[in-house]
């Protein structure tokens, strides 16, 4: 770590300051506990000292594998320590992971055993299954999202659809509910206020398209949780489904995409 951040930081003193983060330990339960391994859990630096790290590790060399030993195309996304890799040819791909679990060794990481797989997936893979009689391509997870191999109704093109992760919008909404039934006795004013910016907040990432169905799904069950909640304030309530929609259910934003589809962006608008 110290080798790559002196590659880019000539300050000896902004060296020596990152070289005290990494040994400054953890504190469990009131008790020091002493770094010997990684970054801190829960420093602010160590977000950004592993991207430092998995540039030097994964990114130049990835770069460094597909123009010296790669034929076909080969793309890679990495966020934080998430990373998805496409490959033209399976043979390369597989050459590729075997590669990459030895180059991860040699500075201490390993692949997560669950997550790291190798799959069929692109534009031709529906196709290229279904002659061999295999089932549909496999989804993968990423961001949050669930990435499918579909079909534009419109146009009958190849598109990956995004969805938001079960797991995920579950979890979400356990959460909702057990924050709704500590504000049972709050203004009514007050916690539409906080549903109001829960589910802005929520749709300001989630809203990309394609993903209609699963944004209206968390709208209405985020809309029943509040209803029930308000129910149980009064043995005699007179909350309706209807009623309650009418009254409340307009003031939480409404489903709309706010994000574009990855070919009219900016960035690929506006190529270098």
């Amino acid at each position: 770590m110290k080798r790559f951040v002196e590659h880019r930081i000539g300050d000896r003193r902004i060296v020596r300051l990152i070289q005290k983060w990494l040994k400054a330990g953890v504190m469990e339960e009131g008790r020091w506990i002493e770094s010997e391994q990684g970054t801190p859990q829960g420093s602010v630096i160590s977000p950004i000292l592993a991207n430092v790290y998995l540039h030097y590790v994964l990114d130049l060399w990835v770069d460094q594998w597909r123009r010296k030993k790669a034929v076909g195309d080969v793309i890679i996304v990495r966020y934080a320590d998430d990373a998805v890799l496409g490959f033209q040819y399976r043979k390369e791909a597989a050459r590729f992971l075997e590669e990459l679990r030895e180059r991860v060794a040699r500075f201490g990481l390993e692949l997560h055993p669950e997550k790291t797989r190798l799959i069929e997936f692109g534009r031709y893979a529906a196709a290229d299954r279904k002659r061999r009689g295999e089932r549909r391509p496999e989804t993968f997870n990423f961001l949050g999202f669930t990435h499918i191999c579909g079909t534009n109704q419109a146009t009958g093109y190849f598109i990956i659809q995004r969805k938001t992760m079960g797991k995920r919008m579950a979890t979400k909404l356990k959460e909702i509910k057990a924050t709704l039934r500590l504000r049972l006795h709050r203004s009514l004013a007050d916690t539409i206020q906080w549903l109001q910016s829960l589910v802005r907040g929520y749709f300001q990432y989630h809203a990309i398209p394609g993903n209609e169905v699963r944004l209206r799904a968390f709208r209405h069950d985020v809309l029943r949780l509040w209803m029930h909640q308000l129910r149980r304030r009064s043995q005699r309530s007179s909350w309706t489904w209807e009623r309650f929609k009418a009254r409340l259910g307009i003031l939480l934003p409404e489903v709309r995409i706010l994000h574009p589809y990855p070919s009219v962006r900016f960035a690929a608008t506006h190529p270098r």
